[in-house]
Order: C-alpha cells, then sequence, then structure tokens
C-alpha cells in the first residue's frame, strides 16, 4: 500500500461517496471500520470490501440523532485497531425545503443529521486524533453552505454552520498534528438525489472520492469537488445582498 494512511474509519459509511471512497481504500489493501445505521447494508459492504483486497473490515451500527452513543463507538474504532490514521464523517440527509418551511420537527431533523450530529462527532474525533499527535478528519459539508438560497436555505445552514465548526477545529488542533479537511462537493449522482435531473455540473461519486482520499493524503484544508465549484462558488458568494435577494437560486 502507497498510501501512509492504512486505517479509515468511515460514519455513514453506506452512504454513496463513503462506498467509493472504501472500495478505493480497500484495493489499496487498508484496514477499515465502517459505522451506520442499517447493519444489514454495513455486513454486506464490509463483505464485499475484504473481496476487493482490504486487509481488515470492522462495523458497528450507528444513529446519528443518539449523542450518547458516540464515545462508545469511537472506543470501539480505537480499541480495534489501537491508532487511527484518517476519519470521514459522511452521514446526512437531503431534507425538503417545502416541508421544512412548514413543519419545525422536519426543519429541526435536517439541522440536527447535518449539522449538529457532524459538530459534535467532529470535536470528540479531533481530540482522539490530538492525543495520537497525527490523523487526518475529513467531513462531508457542502457547496450549499457557502451562501442561503431559498431553494435549499434549511439544509445549507446546517451546513455552513458545519464548515465554520471546521474552521475552528483546524485552528483549534492543527499545531497537535491533526488535519482536518472540509470537504464541498457540488452536485452527485447519488441515490439521494435521484429525482434531480442531471447535468454537466454533476459529478459521479466515484470523482468526489477520487478527489477526497488525495485531499486527506496530502493534508488539504478545503476542498471543492469537481474543482470547479470553487470558482461557481466565488461568483455566487460575491453577489451583492440586494441582487442576490431578487434571484431565483
Amino acid at each position: 500500500m502507497t498510501s501512509a494512511m492504512q486505517t479509515l474509519f468511515i460514519v455513514g459509511a453506506t452512504s454513496a461517496i463513503a462506498e467509493a471512497v472504501a472500495r478505493r481504500h480497500a484495493a489499496r489493501g487498508g484496514r477499515l471500520y465502517l459505522a451506520a445505521r442499517n447493519g444489514e447494508r454495513l455486513e454486506s459492504l464490509a463483505r464485499d470490501l475484504k473481496i476487493r483486497g482490504a486487509a481488515e473490515v470492522s462495523w458497528a451500527t450507528f444513529d446519528a440523532e443518539d449523542f450518547g452513543s458516540y464515545p462508545a463507538l469511537l472506543d470501539a474504532a480505537w480499541q480495534q485497531f489501537g491508532r487511527i490514521d484518517g476519519v470521514l464523517i459522511a452521514h446526512g440527509t437531503l431534507p425538503s425545503q417545502p416541508e421544512c418551511e412548514t413543519d419545525w420537527r422536519l426543519a429541526r431533523d435536517a439541522l440536527l443529521v447535518n449539522g449538529l450530529s457532524p459538530m459534535l462527532l467532529a470535536q470528540q474525533i479531533a481530540h482522539r486524533l490530538a492525543a495520537q499527535k497525527n490523523g487526518v478528519l475529513a467531513v462531508i459539508s457542502s457547496v450549499a453552505g457557502d451562501r442561503g438560497r431559498q431553494s435549499n436555505y434549511v439544509y445549507g445552514a446546517a451546513k455552513g454552520g458545519l464548515s465554520v465548526f471546521l474552521q475552528g477545529l483546524r485552528n483549534r488542533y492543527s499545531a497537535q498534528g491533526v488535519g482536518v479537511l472540509t470537504v464541498k462537493p457540488g452536485f452527485v449522482d447519488t441515490p439521494m438525489t435521484a429525482a434531480f435531473p442531471k447535468g454537466p455540473l454533476w459529478a459521479s461519486p466515484e470523482r468526489v472520492a477520487a478527489d477526497l482520499l488525495t485531499a486527506m493524503e496530502h493534508r488539504r484544508d478545503v476542498l471543492y469537488t469537481p474543482w470547479f465549484w470553487r470558482a461557481i462558488m466565488l461568483v455566487i458568494r460575491s453577489i451583492p445582498e440586494r441582487m442576490f435577494k431578487r434571484l431565483s437560486l
């Protein structure tokens, strides 16, 4: 295996991007610890990764809304490998903006799963990586968090808050050997976006996974993937608010 990242812990391992990352890591002969809500899918994924070349695959079920279970999950992952080189937090949902506007419970759940949950988990993981004085934490945020738009501002608010939180983690833990990578995908063709019409700006999970692993290995701070989303979001962020509020985005 050529990468220095031997052990990879993935939370939200059954998401499309996470599975693509896991397959790439398995093909290198790496070791994996997987966590997600669906135990049957995890077991099936673990078998597939072993066939693809993974040296070792362990897994545990994970409920993002059960904050109290986070320490036990992390204990299990660290006990399994002794130390962990890289962690990817990839769980989340894509809520319906109109439904969130009329049902506060849906809005609350969307903010919790996409924002608060990965923040709390990232804090605990960064602390553990700092204790071993090395490691990389990657967290999937979104370009949607770069500016609030009428089409998805609940989701965007969660991801925007998450991105700011990760900036703080990066500032807090960089001196202790911990890399914190904020991953900002654009449109990705996954089961979660199956109903959306696709176009040239859409990327495959495999494309995002390749970019993500490279960014982790090079200890990048922020990754826009595919690369052209950095320029797109720069333009969107630069539009004055008095003009932006008139746009249908």
